[in-house]
């Protein structure tokens, strides 16, 4: 098969498609003969060696893929050949087959398509584990989403929208935020105007949002910690940015506000059967048109490279996928 691989740390355009043999399944895991890939801003650090994992050399990225069981390993029940699954990879997505452990693969509807269901597993399970689970996001209550046209940001709107709640999103451009409204968002901010807090606070009537969803840090972050409602919650999910931000203990304490962390991988690996249960919930929200994954950009397979370069450049609205 196919796949993409990563021989010394570098960039994108440094990945070498190779011809390796098959994977085998071992006892518990499945083997998905890919017909999707979906592309994650952590793919670029992996691949860059500034990620937390950091696989032996040599190494194929890529961490969700989308296709049909071509294989099962002892054990394995739920699932059978030739069923159409969704699968957080683990590593190893950039290839013509993957192989995934059972609680990481899920059966996708047939109205999904493969691009849809490879876009969907990290972010849309990262923002359901954040607002209903590390926070629980209310009926009524308003919702700041920074990086509105993100994966992440276009999952948090959607959500954030099924469960009832008033979202304001913020994004650089005209397109990002046209975009970002198109997800549900009520309103929508230039976060690159110095007056977006003011923004913020005008539209919640001076008392600022419940619920702030940051995946940015930096400075935004900052901001953010100036147009939360009192007792609000921010929820830090990571760092674009590339600035790690710090707030005074104060400030927490004059607002009586809450900075929560959403280290959604950490708890999956912690809790098998966790994601079992989000992707059952999630398939209802899509049977309702409540979610849905936007595609933003579709790659050919050898184009992966350019791809993950675009993602790099801020270049994608949404997701970007590989068919393969």
């Amino acid at each position: 098969m196919k796949s993409w691989r990563v021989h010394a740390w570098g960039e994108p355009e440094t990945m070498v498609l190779e011809n390796i043999a098959e994977p085998l399944p071992a006892a518990g895991q499945v083997r998905i003969r890919n017909k999707a890939c979906a592309l994650n801003f952590f793919d670029i650090l992996q691949i860059q060696g500034k990620y937390q994992v950091k696989p032996p050399f040599p190494f194929t990225p890529g961490a969700e893929a989308a296709g049909v069981v071509d294989a099962v390993g002892d054990g394995v029940t739920g699932l059978k050949i030739g069923d159409r699954v969704a699968a957080m990879t683990h590593g190893e997505g950039f290839a013509e087959c993957s192989v995934a452990p059972v609680l990481s693969v899920f059966p996708i509807p047939e109205a999904m398509t493969f691009e849809e269901a490879a876009a969907m597993p990290i972010v849309y399970h990262t923002s359901y584990y954040a607002l209903t689970h590390r926070t629980k996001l209310r009926m009524g209550e308003t919702l700041l989403v920074h990086a509105g046209a993100s994966g992440v940001g276009m999952s948090a709107i959607q959500i954030g929208k099924a469960v009832g709640a008033k979202t304001i999103a913020t994004a650089g451009t005209e397109a990002k935020r046209q975009f970002a409204q198109a997800q549900g968002a009520s309103h929508v901010i230039d976060y690159s105007d110095p007056g977006w807090v003011d923004r913020v606070k005008e539209l919640t009537n001076g008392q600022g949002a419940d619920v702030i969803y940051d995946p940015v840090g930096g400075d935004v972050f900052d901001a953010s910690t100036k147009c939360v409602a009192p007792e609000g919650r921010i929820l830090v999910i990571g760092f674009a940015s590339g600035r790690i931000p710090t707030i005074a203990a104060n400030r927490v304490l004059l607002k009586n506000i809450s900075l929560i962390g959403v280290l959604w991988g950490a708890y999956v690996k912690a809790h098998p059967d966790y994601s079992g249960r989000v992707h059952a919930a999630l398939m209802e929200l899509y049977g309702l048109g409540m979610v849905r994954p936007q595609v933003g950009a579709k790659y050919a397979f050898d184009d992966l490279p350019h791809a993950l370069r675009d993602l790099a450049d801020r270049k994608v609205l949404g997701k970007a996928v590989v068919t393969i």
